[in-house]
Parts: C-alpha cells; structure tokens; sequence
C-alpha cells in the first residue's frame, strides 16, 4: 500500500504509540496516509479505538513476526 509518511513506535508501549500518532497526523493533510509499526500487542485495540474516536481510517491492520502494521488515512 502508498503512503505519505512511514511512524516507527516499535518497543513503545500504550499510551506512547498512540501520542506519537496523533503528533504525526497533526503535520499531515486531509487523506494524506500514515504506516505504523508497533510491537505492542494492545496496539491492535488502541489504534481501532482511536480510529473510531478521532475519524480518522484505519485502513488495513496487519501482523508479521511480533509486528503489527497499521494504515491510518487522516480525516
């Protein structure tokens, strides 16, 4: 998948992953896309959540090797 801007948070734990996040979307624009790698297990739950609260898209959510990859499109 494209995106605009790639966030590393591997071996940061909740809330970390989330705050370094919502930093990163605040220096995109509308639709632009933003890729995740946590290692954090509760990542998984909490980018869901965040998605629904912020309305922001989580656009795809997958796992490889203890690693979890997120798409986040910015509303």
């Amino acid at each position: 998948m494209n995106f605009d801007k790639e966030l590393d948070v591997r071996g940061l734990v909740c809330p970390l992953p989330i705050l370094r996040t919502k930093k990163s979307l605040a220096d995109m624009t509308h639709g632009q896309i933003l890729k995740i790698v946590a290692t954090d297990p509760g990542a998984v739950i909490d980018f869901q959540v965040f998605a629904e609260q912020t309305g922001n898209q989580l656009l795809s959510l997958n796992e490889a090797a203890g690693e979890f990859l997120f798409y986040l499109q910015k509303k």
